[in-house]
């Protein structure tokens, strides 16, 4: 029996366990990266080590996220992460150099490789034939001391590609039409796998968009072949020594199949507030919009920002719309300057936003109330925009540029008069590195520098034999990690977690991190009740790490996101499930609750707990692997390393 692309490439990876559907496995990571959102805590954990340098063959270290300075504390984390990267053998990426995904796909990405980022969105990579996963700052951190990566080996799912796609439509479609399947909940442990005679029209920045949102249905990564279309992107970036042939066998067995005939995709949107609300463009022709953004990590490629610049060629952008656009990256700039394409955005009416990440994640162009915003970013999340009441819709780049010019949705295969342009993929990119600081040979001289805002990272304490405490709060279904630990103007705070700490569920209940301190002055546990898909977007750890902070014990949900869950039982909080989904509705804001003999109770895989308000007793699951009851026995995984050093 043949293998598939997946299979051979965690085989040769393999360090622990076997490759077997729904067992745990240790794979080796050859590369690493992380953003300024998560690096900082990321090498404070790497410090807190005690190791000198780093041990995997790359890592790379991007600020891309908090690069507007209101204040001191970013110009602060930017320093200290050049510093610790200088010092520890990391390639630091400037900010302005561009989004960690685009530049690390650009500048790194090889195929065959693993790669494991402190990013939700690092399944970019897939598109050049990598294995890569997003993952919290930890688990990157032990990556970069040469330490195993742990997952479920996964089930791998077969999207066959057919057809080719017609002008105006995109790969963000190909993308939507795998959400509008799969949803954004219940695909904890797959992959998707791109197969079919369809992959050899897309070229490697299209792949690339696709993979990057398959992170929105909650799959371990997302991953293409490598071919020669790869090659001539390799070749393209002068790296075509990098470029290996890899597919999967004629007869490989996969565990579930979906087929996609592109030549018949519509251009599709996500709507008001989830990336799996999908629905085509036609539906709400005509509808008006206030806002149009361009770029992200999803779509900030060259030959999307060039598409962008010839269908606004010539015209304005519609009086009462504002239209920001950000490539992804230093290169991508340089080039759509020299091509006139940067010319073509000015004209038009465009605002030129930054290389990064800003808009996407509330930092920045927040909509205004109750606004309509399309944008070609990857998550609309409520309230994610900045703006609570912000109708974010997310599109392929051309859908965006026809609303920005006719002012309302317009369905790109319609009649609106506008040519399609033609598609560009250089086959020879501007190269130009020069805002990388690659690291000295010997950094044990450096300095590392740390500003007030820059704390230790935070240590639990071992698990208790009995909990005993109050549900602090009861959520809903598809509680993200933005809900849990907001971004924008509060990300700031991100290496001062007694700080970002007061605003844990600040969109969802502000008084949250009051009552748990006040628990906790009481001796009493929190608990987290909540619904399905429980911490789904991004890897952000905040969201264990600040709740662990405030004495969060346990989170009791339907079903919980695997990043989050990894992240969860990395700082000792125990993630638990109902064996009967009907229990939810049995728990209320402020019940009592006990969990008796819980050490031996999460090593049987079941746990029973008490509701002493409402006089019930209730059993849970707690489906982890061994080495997570080890870490939450602990205390958390950085109790363990610290034990092993």
């Amino acid at each position: 029996m043949g293998k598939t692309l997946t299979e051979k490439i965690l085989l040769s990876h393999l360090k622990e366990g076997t490759l077997e559907t729904g067992k745990p496995i240790g794979i080796l990571i050859d590369q690493t990266l992380t953003q300024d959102a998560t690096g900082t805590m990321a090498y404070l954990q790497f410090e807190a080590m005690g190791l000198k340098r780093v041990q995997n063959e790359l890592a790379v270290s991007y600020v891309d996220h908090n690069t507007i300075q209101v204040g001191f504390e970013n110009a602060d984390d930017h320093r200290y992460l050049q510093t610790v990267a200088a010092a520890k053998g990391v390639i630091f990426s400037r900010p302005g150099n561009g989004i960690c995904h685009q530049v690390h796909l650009e500048r790194f990405g090889k195929p065959g490789k693993t790669l494991l980022g402190s990013d939700s969105h690092t399944p970019t990579g897939g598109g050049i034939g990598m294995i890569a996963i997003g993952a919290g700052g930890l688990d990157v951190a032990v990556a970069m001391a040469g330490g195993p990566f742990h997952l479920i080996s996964p089930k791998v799912i077969e999207i066959r590609l057919s057809g080719k796609l017609r002008p105006w439509v995109a790969a963000k479609d190909v993308i939507l039409a795998v959400l509008e399947r799969y949803g954004v909940k219940g695909n904890v442990n797959c992959i998707f796998e791109y197969t079919g005679d369809g992959v050899a029209t897309l070229e490697v920045p299209e792949r690339s968009t696709i993979c990057n949102m398959g992170a929105e249905c909650g799959v371990t990564t997302s991953i293409f072949p490598s071919d020669e279309k790869t090659r001539s992107f390799l070749r393209a970036q002068g790296r075509e020594e990098d470029w290996t042939a890899l597919s999967a066998d004629e007869d490989a067995v996969y565990d579930g199949l979906f087929e996609i005939d592109l030549s018949t995709l519509q251009p599709k949107m996500a709507c008001p507030h989830s990336p799996g609300n999908i629905e085509n463009v036609s539906k709400l022709a005509g509808k008006r919009v206030e806002q149009v953004l361009i770029g992200s990590c999803t779509n900030s490629s060259y030959a999307d920002m060039k598409k962008v610049a010839d269908i606004l060629d010539g015209h304005t952008v519609a009086e009462h719309v504002s239209l920001g656009i950000a490539p992804g990256s230093r290169e991508v700039f340089l080039m759509l300057s020299q091509d006139g394409s940067l010319g073509k955005f000015i004209r038009s009416g465009a605002r030129i936003l930054e290389s990064a990440c800003g808009f996407c994640i509330g930092n920045h162009q927040s909509p205004g109330t109750d606004g309509v915003s399309l944008r070609t970013s990857n998550r609309n999340f409520e309230g994610r925009s900045g703006t609570k009441s912000g109708q974010v819709y997310l599109v392929s780049p051309e859908t965006a540029a026809l609303a920005a010019i006719t002012g309302v949705f317009t369905d790109p295969l319609s009649d609106h008069g506008i040519s399609y342009p033609r598609v560009v993929h250089p086959t020879q990119f501007l190269i130009d590195d020069s805002m990388f600081v690659f690291p000295p040979e010997d950094g044990s001289n450096i300095e590392i520098f740390r500003g007030p805002n820059i704390g230790d990272p935070p240590k639990n304490t071992a698990l208790k034999d009995n909990l005993e405490g109050y549900v602090t709060i009861k959520v809903g279904d598809k509680i993200t990690t933005d809900h849990i630990m907001p971004a924008g103007s509060r990300l700031k705070y991100r290496s001062n977690i007694p700080v970002y700490s007061k605003y844990v569920f600040e969109p969802v209940d502000e008084h949250f991190s009051q009552r748990c301190t006040e628990n906790q002055d009481r001796g009493k546990d929190n608990f987290i009740v909540a619904g399905a898909s429980y911490g789904q977007g991004s890897s952000r750890e905040h969201a264990a790490i600040c709740p662990m902070y405030l004495g969060v014990k346990a989170v009791i949900a339907v079903s919980i996101e695997r990043i989050h869950q990894n992240n969860l039982c990395n700082f000792g909080i125990i993630p638990l499930t109902f064996v009967h989904e009907e229990d939810y509705a049995k728990f209320d804001s402020n019940d009592e609750l006990l969990l008796e003999n819980v050490k031996e109770q999460i090593k049987g895989g079941e746990v029973v707990l008490k509701n002493r308000t409402k006089s019930t007793e209730i059993v849970l699951r707690c489906d982890i692997t061994d080495e997570q009851r080890s870490m939450l026995i602990s205390g958390g995984l950085l109790n363990i390393l610290k034990e092993r050093n």
